[in-house]
């Protein structure tokens, strides 16, 4: 299968693909973003190749360390075939000024929540998404807790929304 997904990318897409890694016998693709969306489209559509399943969407920040001259944050996309029990890795940098990059809400409705989970957490924005909201953190925290120049703090974030409601004891 790796070679069949290094050869689709290759011919469907030869200008699109910046590397190909393999760690662990886990294949990853390093691509431009503004491919993203079309690759997607592409793996899922395929017949023979069948990506039909997004696991998981993360992302990561390189502030700091010697790997942020290609682009501070970087997303990943975990895609998996059902049909060949296959997973491999997209692998998309952004730059640390407004990073941005396409939904895939529409062709996976597993993206929706995995990319709100991004946006609250890292602030990186994705364009087309539905219903872009905070999930995770509470509305009047300012800043990305999961960035690495987030302040630490060691406060515990108070939450609004059923404060009247909680027994006295957790007070």
């Amino acid at each position: 299968m790796k070679e069949k997904l290094t050869d689709f990318l290759r011919l469907n897409f030869p200008e699109a693909v910046i590397r190909e890694d393999n760690f662990c016998d886990q294949q990853s693709f390093y691509i431009h973003g503004e491919y993203l969306f079309d690759i997607c489209r592409a793996f899922q559509s395929d017949k023979e190749l069948e990506f039909n399943f997004l696991m998981d969407i993360c992302s990561l920040d390189w502030w700091g360390q010697p790997d942020e001259a290609e682009g501070r944050f970087e997303v990943v996309y975990n895609l998996y075939s059902l049909k060949h029990r296959y997973r491999f890795f997209l692998k998309v940098r952004l730059p640390a000024k407004e990073p941005k990059i396409d939904s895939v809400t529409s062709l996976w409705h597993t993206a929706d929540w995995l990319e709100r989970e991004v946006y609250d957490m890292m602030g990186i924005f994705f364009v087309g998404h539905p219903d872009l909201r905070k999930i995770v953190t509470p509305d009047e925290l300012d800043g990305y807790p999961l960035r690495k120049d987030f302040p630490l703090t060691y406060e515990v974030p108070q939450f609004s929304y059923n404060k009247d409601q909680l027994p006295e004891v957790i007070l």
